[in-house]
């Protein structure tokens, strides 16, 4: 049997390097190229005819839904398999609608990424864990694709009975990106009239301040009313860390608190806490990697247990070593979509 000829078409270079080397782990996946963007994604596709084309919806220079539609064009016979931090579920229609195979979230890949592989190969379809619920339709006959453009399958949105777990990572080229998308977060909640929490350095939380001010905010009777909670993240860092270790009896009742503080200034019957922060990210600018894999574990519990949406900002170039791959690749693990800016 000639080894599988695989195309992955991803622009954040770690994430890249990560399928490559999962892929290079078995012997029939040995032919594996690269690609940055989109553009070049194409042009690969029509140049090698690959088995399977592994594609990010975020490409630069043109967006992953509009290189799958060329590719199915230039190469046919390429089953397709989106690998994408997009949990939306109009996202997923899409992919799937211009004839992709599959869909895997980047949050899943560390777990499914050899198992949606083999499903697409074997002409299966494919879809993250996570989205199945969402997603198959009442009989187990019907495609996914047919299942998804469904009008009875459910929304991805909080349900009395389930608790929709919300919590991303972003990773930012500086400091300036990290809190301009902070501030849209921050934005998106307080005109929701959802309370938000804020746990970040000194210098963030006062460019937060000033930003949201500039746009209109009422930052002090917010802080007044108790809708908007500023914390220091190395104050937060040092009431859960015990011996550089997160502890999860003293985080959980942290966290747990700082949740009920923020629900009882909600406005609204039906509301999510917003939280945005970088404690983790601290705890990686000090050298403790694997601490901060623990802390971010510990706060998906708190996403799988609370109406809170959570998102925790990272800079890049803290991920730009070899030996720095691995780590982001598990910082994203907990995480329900990771993106870059």
């Amino acid at each position: 049997m000639r080894p599988c000829m695989i195309l992955v078409a991803e622009d954040f270079v770690p994430f890249r390097q990560f399928i490559c080397l999962s892929l290079r782990q078995r012997e029939d996946f040995q032919l594996i190229y690269e690609a940055s963007d989109g553009l070049e994604a194409v042009q690969r596709a029509e140049e090698l005819q690959p088995d399977l084309v592994l594609l990010d919806i975020g490409l630069p220079r043109l967006n992953g839904i509009e290189v799958g539609r060329r590719i199915r064009q230039v190469s046919p016979n390429s089953k397709i398999l989106f690998v994408s931090q997009e949990l939306s579920i109009d996202v997923v229609q899409a992919a799937l609608r211009l004839g992709a195979q599959g869909y895997l979230l980047k949050a899943d890949a560390a777990h499914e990424l050899l198992p949606a592989v083999d499903a697409v190969l074997q002409g299966g379809q494919y879809l993250s864990r996570r989205l199945r619920p969402h997603a198959i339709g009442k009989t187990q006959d019907e495609t996914l694709a047919d299942s998804l453009r469904s009008k009875e399958h459910p929304p991805l949105l909080p349900q009395k009975e389930n608790i929709v777990r919300v919590h991303k990572a972003a990773f930012h080229p500086d400091d300036a990106s990290l809190v301009d998308d902070f501030t849209r977060f921050i934005e998106i909640a307080l005109k929701m009239e959802n309370p938000v929490i804020v746990v970040a350095t000194e210098s963030h939380r006062t460019n937060l301040r000033q930003r949201l001010q500039a746009n209109g905010r009422d930052m002090a009777t917010a802080i007044q009313e108790g809708t908007y909670i500023s914390l220091d993240a190395d104050d937060m860092l040092s009431e859960v860390m015990v011996n550089d270790w997160p502890d999860s009896t003293r985080f959980l009742k942290v966290a747990s608190d700082l949740i009920l503080k923020a629900a009882k200034a909600a406005k609204g019957k039906h509301f999510r806490v917003a939280a945005c922060g970088e404690c983790a990210r601290s705890l990686i600018v000090q050298g403790k990697p694997e601490a901060a894999i623990q802390l971010e574990h510990l706060w998906d519990k708190m996403a799988r247990s609370h109406y809170i949406d959570i998102l925790c900002g990272y800079l890049l170039h803290d991920f730009q070593t070899e030996e720095s791959s691995p780590i982001f690749e598990r910082i994203c693990v907990p995480h329900s979509a990771a993106y870059t800016l």
